[in-house]
């Protein structure tokens, strides 16, 4: 069970903040059930309920920050999640945002840049659902670094390519 104060990762809305634990008091809603209140940290305004004892509550611990650095060092040795086929790449970019786990972000943020670095030489445009998937990955990906090691998250990008070059170097 989480406390509150503590932060987590709800999948689809990013980190936020446990700001209670508390029973809902509305009508056909159990008034025995327990249900943590977040407030996502980039919408502040919202309130989401999820329940305590759910088998598959849609959240967990943010990582530490030597789980991040881990993580960063590990970005060259993540596989990629190359598949040729349009609509079941689609369907593994939406199942890597849905999961919110690092480790699948990074391997679908690897597949569309390599792709698009293609398509560049082949004098292709990037498509646009490439696009849109890359960017949600980078923000959900760069938004738990960002908060796991203190930093700002537009300074996630060269933090980490700064990080896989020195560690390639050495």
């Amino acid at each position: 069970m989480y406390q509150v104060g503590e932060y987590v990762v709800k999948i689809n809305c990013g980190i936020c903040r446990i700001e209670d634990i508390t029973h809902l008091d509305m009508p056909s809603v159990d008034k025995n059930k327990l249900y943590y209140l977040l407030i996502p940290r980039e919408e502040e305004k919202t309130k989401l309920y999820v329940p305590v004892e759910s088998e598959h509550p849609g959240i967990r611990k943010v990582m530490s920050s030597d789980k991040a650095w881990e993580l960063i060092e590990m970005i060259p040795e993540i596989e990629t999640a190359w598949i040729s086929d349009d609509k079941q790449r689609e369907q593994r970019y939406k199942a890597a945002l849905k999961s919110s786990e690092p480790e699948q972000l990074i391997s679908i943020i690897k597949n569309i840049y390599l792709r698009k670095k293609k398509r560049d030489a082949l004098g292709k445009k990037n498509t646009a659902t490439d696009e849109r998937y890359f960017k949600l990955a980078e923000d959900t990906l760069y938004s738990e670094l960002a908060f796991a090691l203190g930093k700002d998250k537009k300074d996630m990008k060269s933090l980490i390519t700064e990080t896989i070059e020195k560690k390639q170097q050495n």
